[in-house]
């Protein structure tokens, strides 16, 4: 999602804050949804990646804004892809929203960074754009296992000697 360039440097931040909640609690509705317990540890992961992110943004609000009350919207300005998700959506649905999220939550913070005259903060939102694109590789990888094998999701290990096998010595 890109920016809206008439957005104030205060306001860039709750907003991204509350996509940052967002994203960590569709990591843990999709943690909850698998059994592998490999898949399961990288949802752990990126959960905690996007908790650590809210994080930075709060402190960096903070650091700049010391007067003001940060106030974090109750629902995400962003597009609300979210609000089809319930129970019967597919997993590998839930991952391919996540992945367009990370995207979008990519070009949100080049965005910002383009917004803000600190030096400081263009280096923490060129950073949090990287660490956002890392994510929507990690995901795309999963996407293509999940692909390749429907069931991976839901096996609490891999199918050796079934869809798996080893080559070599």
């Amino acid at each position: 999602m890109t920016i809206d360039s008439k957005l104030k440097g205060a306001d860039v931040y709750p907003i991204a804050i509350r996509a940052e909640m967002d994203a960590a609690g569709l990591y843990r509705d999709l943690q909850g949804r698998v059994r592998n317990e490999a898949l399961r540890q990288k949802l752990d992961f990126l959960a905690k990646e996007e908790d650590r992110h809210k994080a930075i943004l709060e402190r960096l609000f903070h650091d700049h804004f010391p007067d003001r009350k940060l106030v974090v919207p109750a629902e995400s300005k962003r597009p609300q892809a979210l609000a089809s998700v319930d129970e019967s959506t597919r997993v590998v649905s839930l991952f391919k929203l996540a992945m367009l999220k990370e995207k979008e939550a990519e070009e949100y913070y080049k965005g910002a960074k383009a917004l803000t005259g600190d030096a400081q903060a263009k280096r923490i939102l060129d950073y949090l754009a990287r660490v956002e694109r890392s994510h929507y590789y990690m995901l795309k990888s999963e996407i293509d296992l999940l692909e390749r094998f429907p069931d991976y999701y839901n096996v609490e290990d891999a199918h050796e000697g079934q869809d798996l096998f080893h080559i070599g010595a």
